[in-house]
């Protein structure tokens, strides 16, 4: 395993990080401890996971995946060999605390300790925004992101959130806090709020990446990199898209897309075209997609760790091993090559 340092602070992340928002829906608490053990046995030691977990998010899974790491935790007496990682919601899910509840002090704190409770800790390492209270262009809504707010009130809840931030650190309760789904604009007013301050400084910003989604390259990678606030890249397969199990329609049975109940917006004619010539790329020079696909994530200066997700054991042991994959020019220039046929696929 490779390890890279998490922003500012003294912790080194392993390269590959152990998504978990499966665990309680698609994969039982079983499976869940089988992938956490081969994990930790591969040399992972960061795992990121968030109250609204199990995904898709209902009222009936919120919590669910929480409580499997924690009785994992209880049940191994490994607490201090995983670099662990949660999120607060943002708004929007009706069914946690209240309707519309904002990121702010009061929900902090709420959100913390029940995460606190279910995970079986004392203590949080990276405590992350899940997406801004504001809005973002994720999840589905590149094409039409018209951000329209009060600057001054966004930025006085910055200056509550963080403040709340240095109590809870100074409590022992979280260790450092990181970003989610944040813009260029949210970024940098974080980091230089947190100077203008002297607060706790945000660690990390967890976005959307992959071969199909390269948004963050434009302008967040060079505040991450100059700014020391690296990106923990999630869904680096496209939800299992960048495989090639969903090509031509396919649905399999118990997958992601299968059983998803919301709005999908990845798949389309041009996504599917991306992901035939990727998948061609990659049997041409020998390589896995997925291990394709992982490495490229991996291989950029600006990420910190790379989110793996996988619902059964051959997925986290073929995603595991891709750290081991170096790519050549020759499959790096073929990937930009179909990149600028297909910049933006969805």
């Amino acid at each position: 395993m490779k390890y890279r340092k998490l922003g500012r602070s003294d912790l080194d992340v392993s390269l590959i990080g152990l998504g978990t928002m499966t665990w309680g829906l698609q994969n039982t608490q079983e499976e869940g401890f089988e992938q956490m053990d081969y994990a930790l046995e591969s040399g992972i030691n960061f795992f990121d996971t968030a109250e609204m977990y199990a995904i898709p998010p209902s009222p009936k899974t919120y919590g669910t995946t929480e409580t499997i790491i924690g009785n994992w935790f209880a049940a191994r007496k490994n607490r201090e060999k995983v670099i662990l990682a949660t999120k607060i919601t943002g708004p929007g899910l009706s069914w946690i605390r209240e309707k519309d509840a904002i990121i702010d002090r009061k929900n902090v704190l709420e959100a913390v300790e029940a995460s606190l409770t279910r995970l079986q800790t004392d203590y949080i390492d990276l405590y992350q925004l899940h997406w801004p209270n504001r809005g973002s262009y994720h999840f589905g809504k590149t094409w039409n992101y018209a951000p329209t707010f009060d600057t001054q009130k966004e930025q006085d809840n910055f200056l509550e959130v963080l403040e709340t931030m240095q109590s809870l650190i100074a409590e022992g309760k979280i260790r450092h806090f990181g970003l989610s789904n944040e813009t260029a604009w949210g970024m940098c007013k974080w980091l230089e709020m947190s100077s203008q301050h002297h607060l706790p400084r945000a660690v990390s910003i967890q976005n959307e990446y992959s071969l199909l989604c390269r948004h963050f390259e434009s302008d967040l990678s060079e505040i991450a990199i100059n700014e020391d606030c690296g990106l923990l890249a999630w869904s680096p397969l496209c939800r299992g898209m960048l495989s090639g199990k969903y090509l031509n329609g396919a649905r399999p049975e118990g997958a992601r897309l299968t059983i998803e109940t919301r709005v999908e917006h990845r798949p389309s004619p041009q996504t599917e075209s991306a992901i035939e010539r990727y998948i061609v790329l990659a049997k041409t020079h020998s390589l896995d997609p997925c291990q394709m696909a992982i490495a490229f994530v991996a291989s950029r200066p600006f990420v910190s760790s790379v989110l793996i997700g996988a619902t059964n054991m051959s997925q986290l042991k073929t995603d595991i091993a891709s750290v081991s994959v170096d790519l050549g020019d020759e499959v790096l220039n073929g990937i930009e090559e179909i990149r600028r046929t297909y910049p933006a696929p969805f």
